[in-house]
C-alpha cells in the first residue's frame, strides 16, 4: 500500500510540475511572443502534455526488485598463445653466402666505378679554359668602356675668361638644359658648334630627352651664334 501510494504522490507532483511549466509558457508566448490567449493557452497544454508524460514515467517507472539482479562471473583470463617456432638455425647458412657474395660483388665493381669516374673528372678540368678566355675578354672590354664613358677633351670643368655663353639662345635649350650641359661641361656656342658624332651621342645619352641635339640642329645655331649672326 505505501508504494503505491508513493507513486500516486509522485505521479501527481509530476502533473503539478507539467501545469506550471505549461502555465508559464503560455503566459510568456502570450505576453512576450506576441501570440493570441488561443494560441498561447494551446501551446502551454502542448507542453503540460508533454512535460507531465516525461517526467511521470521517469518518477513512476517501476524498480527491479530485490535479489533479481545476476552477477555474471569474471570469464578466467585468455592463456597466451605460445609463439611461432623459430626459423631453423639451418638457413642461417645460406643467408650469410648471399651476403658474402654481395659485398664481394660491390667490393669488385668499386675500383671500376673508381677507373671510369677518372677519365670523367680528367675530362672536366680543361674547362677552365674558356672561362680565363672570358676574364681576358672583360679586361679588353673594360678599358673600352671607360674610353666610352669619358668626357671629350673640348668639354671643360669651367667656361673660359669671358664667361659663358647663353645657351639658352639655342633653340629647345631651356635654363634647366642650360645647366645640364654646363655640368657636363659645354659653356660655349663654338663647343656645340665643333661636336662630332661621337661627342653627340655622348651628350645625348645623358640628357633626358634623347636626339635633340640632331632634331633641333643645334649644331648649326651653334655656328650662326658663334660668327654673331
Amino acid at each position: 500500500m505505501d508504494n503505491k501510494q508513493g507513486m500516486i504522490s509522485m505521479a501527481l507532483g509530476s502533473w503539478l510540475v507539467a501545469l506550471a511549466a505549461g502555465a508559464v509558457a503560455a503566459i510568456m508566448l502570450w505576453v512576450l511572443g506576441g501570440w493570441s490567449f488561443m494560441q498561447g493557452a494551446f501551446a502551454g497544454f502542448v507542453v503540460f502534455v508533454v512535460v507531465g508524460g516525461v517526467i511521470s514515467w521517469i518518477m513512476t517507472r517501476p524498480l527491479p526488485a530485490p535479489n533479481t539482479v545476476e552477477l555474471k562471473p569474471s570469464e578466467p583470463a585468455e592463456t597466451p598463445k605460445p609463439a611461432a617456432a623459430a626459423t631453423p638455425q639451418a638457413e642461417k647458412p645460406a643467408e650469410a653466402e648471399t651476403a658474402e657474395k654481395s659485398a664481394a660483388a660491390e667490393a669488385s665493381a668499386a675500383p671500376v666505378a673508381k677507373k671510369a669516374a677518372a677519365p670523367k673528372a680528367a675530362a672536366k678540368k680543361p674547362a677552365k679554359k674558356p672561362a680565363a678566355k672570358k676574364a681576358t675578354a672583360k679586361k679588353a672590354a673594360a678599358p673600352k668602356a671607360a674610353a666610352a664613358d669619358a668626357r671629350p677633351a673640348a668639354f671643360s670643368d669651367a667656361p673660359r675668361d669671358g664667361g659663358a655663353d647663353d645657351l639658352k639662345q639655342i633653340s629647345g635649350v631651356g635654363p634647366k638644359l642650360e645647366e645640364t650641359l654646363n655640368s657636363l661641361g659645354i659653356w660655349h656656342f663654338d663647343q656645340v658648334a665643333k661636336l662630332k658624332k661621337k661627342d653627340i651621342e655622348w651628350v645625348d645619352a645623358r640628357l633626358r630627352f634623347k636626339g635633340r641635339i640632331e632634331r633641333d640642329d643645334w649644331v648649326g645655331q651653334a655656328k650662326a651664334l658663334a660668327k654673331g649672326d
